[in-house]
């Protein structure tokens, strides 16, 4: 739930709408498991605030004090889910997206129709319990697709349009799962469907690489048979051994990227699809944990505060061209300005769909960084 890195704690609780029942908690401290858990007295207060709220039609989304923020968010009038978080720099915005993927990861793996029909809350809290412990464990982690390291690099078509947030919790689900030569497991789509669920087919090609299939009834595993795999997949064996040690790096061996790249994110918003790698080139400052958690923390700023969420969003409904807000094109931040040489520079540049985010070391001159910023962006738009 927390960020790697980070202090402070977060608290993630879940409770069954109607009643007000804890289903489940979770705690985290600077992105570990903790053992601290809210008193029920504190459990029952922040519900009751909530349900208060709906009780005089006012809708109640978060609330901040001196060191804590606060979300609240209620699912299909059966489950509320509520986030507190004391690390610093957080946002609503990222606590709300947390929640929406925590209940897609509920629906994922349990059904939309058996937690929308609560008819037994303490067998729903024991699914819960065993089915949610992975996620917690691994914190990260049709439609065929091959995934290295728990990254999708390449699927069809089908695959590509799924919706979120299935396609980001799939292959998190392939990630948490202990290894194993083939699965047949079953999971519901919390975005295409809900209560209907499929079978999500695993094949391990490769240590490391997985062949993942989501179907219907048909095929049954056993019709994937050594032949099969041996037919389509043996000529590729040899370029999907060269896909491995694209897993941290994510970029071509070879590709022409500045020294100064600490780590970049690339999104393309129309396709819904990324690019994301803290391990460009090199060993130097920040580790990758503490470069995951910089650049995460840039996202949800630039996302929150400069850049509009979705494509589009801030123009929506907005008639006079003369008075359309100012939609920025980029931002940077920089860190350690006490110490020359010292700390690391962010800076986000939107050009069409295409957004992206880097961090820099110290030494890249502040002057440089859009022109960078822009070069980085033509030298990666041919892969997204």
């Amino acid at each position: 739930m927390g960020e790697e890195g980070t202090e402070g704690t977060v608290h993630l609780l879940c409770l069954a709408a109607s009643s007000g029942v804890p289903l489940f908690c979770r705690s985290s401290r600077g992105g570990a498991p903790a053992r601290q858990q809210l008193p029920f007295s504190v459990i029952g207060s922040l519900n009751g605030v909530h349900m208060f709220g709906q009780n005089l039609e006012v809708q109640l989304n978060s609330a901040r004090t001196e060191d804590t923020t606060v979300v609240w968010k209620s699912f299909h009038d059966s489950i509320t889910l509520i986030v507190l978080s004391s690390e610093e720099g957080t946002s609503e915005l990222r606590l709300e997206r947390l929640l929406q993927m925590v209940f897609g990861a509920m629906v994922l793996l349990v059904g939309l129709e058996e937690l929308t029909n609560i008819s037994n809350v303490e067998r729903l809290k024991k699914e819960l319990r065993e089915a949610l412990s992975g996620f917690a464990e691994a914190a990260g982690t049709a439609f065929v697709s091959l995934v290295v390291s728990g990254r999708v690099v390449v699927a069809t078509d089908s695959w590509w349009r799924l919706g979120t947030p299935e396609a980001v919790l799939l292959p998190w689900l392939v990630g948490s799962l202990p290894p194993q030569a083939a699965r047949d497991y079953p999971v519901y789509l919390p975005h295409g469907s809900p209560t209907v669920p499929h079978r999500l087919l695993t094949l391990t090609l490769l240590p490391g690489l997985e062949l993942c299939l989501l179907c219907g009834p048909r095929p049954p595993l056993s019709q994937l048979d050594p032949q099969l795999l041996e037919r389509w997949w043996q000529p590729m064996l040899d370029p999907l051994r060269a896909c491995l040690p694209l897993g941290p790096r994510a970029l071509p061996a070879g590709f022409p990227l500045h020294t100064d790249i600490l780590g970049l994110l690339l999104l393309h918003l129309e396709l819904k699809r990324c690019l994301f790698t803290v391990e460009p080139s090199g060993d130097k400052g920040p580790s990758p944990e503490q470069r995951r958690c910089i650049l995460r923390s840039f996202y949800a700023l630039v996302t929150a505060v400069h850049f509009a969420p979705e494509p589009g969003q801030q123009e929506e409904k907005v008639e006079d061209p003369a008075h359309r807000p100012q939609v920025p094109r980029a931002c940077y931040l920089v860190s350690g300005t006490e110490e020359p040489g010292t700390g690391w520079r962010l800076v986000a540049l939107q050009l069409g769909p295409r957004r992206l985010l880097l961090l820099l070391s110290a030494q890249s001159p502040v002057h440089g960084l859009r022109g960078l910023a822009t070069h980085t962006l033509h030298a990666l738009t041919p892969l997204l």
